[in-house]
């Protein structure tokens, strides 16, 4: 399988403006992811579709690979399908630039589903165990049907607990994906879809064109950076 890791990374944030470049510990957040996945994932080519000279600078300085993308892209998955063009790779990984906690395990546990040729886009998710995340519309839930694929993401509870007497467990979907090279390019070709813009979860347009996603559960790996408070979680976990 040939495969290659593409991070998006956007300067703008309407939650935390330039997060990316914010520091914890001298190093700037975008650098932090970067510097994981090399530790993790030597062995696949790295590079970083960006759409900002600022962003570009600092992963240049580091030694890492830039490609620049339109500004004007609405979400990740849409940067990462024009930078998805220079390359020939079966499978494209997709890291979200404010996720630095990734490591060598997930990425296998993802990537080993694309044995079954059935699988178009897979993603990854985490036990949700704290009553206030799961409140918090930062923090983004799916649930998945008996065969691992989503059933549906919301910034909402879901699911909804109207029965109080069984236990229901939570989970954070991931900003990690992995996808089939024509899967990627054919979301470029779909309009936003309706619960798409409603939620602002780019990944319900696969589901709302009938492309189912497989999640995968992996243990705890850390914080996404969407707020100030979240970059106050991760320096205390890094």
């Amino acid at each position: 399988m040939n495969v290659a890791i593409i991070v998006p990374a956007r300067i703008g944030s309407t939650r935390f403006p330039k997060k990316l470049l914010h520091k914890i510990k001298d190093k700037p957040v975008i650098v932090w992811t970067a510097d994981r996945i090399k530790k993790e994932a030597p062995e696949f080519p790295l590079f970083f579709a960006v759409d900002h000279e600022s962003l570009a600078d600092v992963l240049r300085r580091d030694g890492y690979d830039v490609i620049m993308t339109d500004p004007a892209h609405t979400c990740g998955t849409d940067r990462i399908a024009e930078a998805a063009q220079h390359f020939d790779a079966d499978v494209i990984v997709n890291v979200q630039g404010d996720t630095p906690f990734v490591k060598k395990e997930h990425l296998e546990k993802l990537l080993q589903q694309f044995l079954d040729p059935s699988v178009q886009v897979g993603s990854l998710m985490q036990i949700l165990p704290e009553e206030h995340l799961i409140a918090d519309p930062n923090y983004v839930k799916v649930c998945v049907d008996k065969n691992s694929n989503a059933l549906f993401f919301s910034r909402s509870i879901i699911p909804y607990p109207r029965n109080k007497n069984i236990p229901i467990s939570y989970y954070e979907h991931i900003g990690v994906y992995a996808f089939r090279k024509q899967a990627l390019l054919d979301f470029t070709s779909w309009p936003v879809s309706p619960l798409e813009d409603a939620e602002k979860i780019e990944c319900l347009r696969y589901l709302e064109n009938g492309v189912p996603i497989r999640m995968i559960e992996t243990g705890f790996m850390g914080v996404e950076i969407d707020t100030p408070e979240d970059l106050q979680r991760a320096e205390q976990l890094l």
